[in-house]
């Protein structure tokens, strides 16, 4: 008898782009890649911060490097990424919301959050893409969209379409990559503890709204995510595509 063999969460060898990388769930997702043996690129708007965050990686033994991006500049992006490429593993962290009643939406408001949440998402992972394609390789392309693009929430009309539209795009993607071995998947966390929803969490009417959603009781931590996106990124996950990881302590279970 042979015993089958667990795949290997490892990656050793790979290349990864982490969008969003010098806080809260990027810089989590950052590390987590790192630690299990990838070169992480890890960018955002601010270089400053991204300086900062890749001298600590690697005064932490990590193998990272800096990169400003701003995925609102589609242009720009996909010529950063195809000139710094291929990327094996795309983590796509970059993220924005104003929350306001629907019947309160300014346009401009509208267009800020979608040009993040939405149309950056899809040049970025196209650009991934594109990259692989040129050189042959496969890829896993991940992007953290959230337990708003299932359900809907009060003032979170406009975050909760951009949302919903990562995940129909993903679907799409994955049908037109599999062929070429690249995954393209989602992880939808609930509130996670970042220094960007400290509002919300000190607001103890909307801490106990949340909780009373969340079936385990506790807000998420950025540790939370950790585990998921490195699974999502190895061969341990090498017939996932098209889908979605939700990580939101049941908050969607009914």
């Amino acid at each position: 008898m042979t015993l089958p063999q667990t795949p290997s969460f490892r990656l050793d060898g790979k290349r990864a782009l982490v969008v969003g990388g010098a806080s809260g769930i990027g810089l989590g997702c950052a590390v987590a890649l790192a630690d299990a043996g990838a070169e992480v690129a890890v960018a955002a708007r601010n270089g400053a911060r991204v300086g900062k965050v890749v001298d600590e990686m690697t005064a932490a033994g990590l193998n990272a490097l800096p990169m400003v991006m701003d995925v609102a500049e589609v242009a720009a992006t996909e010529a950063t990424v195809l000139a710094e490429g291929p990327f094996d593993v795309l983590v796509n962290a970059a993220g924005f919301a104003i929350h306001a009643p629907a019947v309160e939406t300014e346009e401009a408001d509208f267009d800020a959050v979608s040009n993040i949440n939405f149309k950056g998402a899809y040049f970025l992972t196209r650009a991934v893409a594109k990259g692989l394609i040129a050189a042959g390789k496969p890829g896993s392309l991940i992007n953290i969209s959230s337990q708003m693009a299932h359900v809907g929430g009060n003032d979170r009309a406009v975050y909760c379409a951009t949302k919903f539209a990562v995940e129909g795009f993903t679907k799409a993607m994955a049908i037109e990559w599999g062929k070429q071995g690249i995954r393209v998947n989602t992880i939808c966390p609930t509130f996670i503890r970042t220094p960007l929803t400290e509002v919300t969490f000190s607001d103890p009417d909307k801490v106990a709204w949340l909780l009373s959603k969340i079936k385990l009781g506790r807000a998420g931590e950025v540790s939370d995510i950790m585990g998921p996106v490195v699974y999502l990124a190895s061969d341990a996950a090498a017939m996932m595509t098209g889908t979605h990881m939700l990580i939101d302590g049941g908050w969607t279970a009914d």
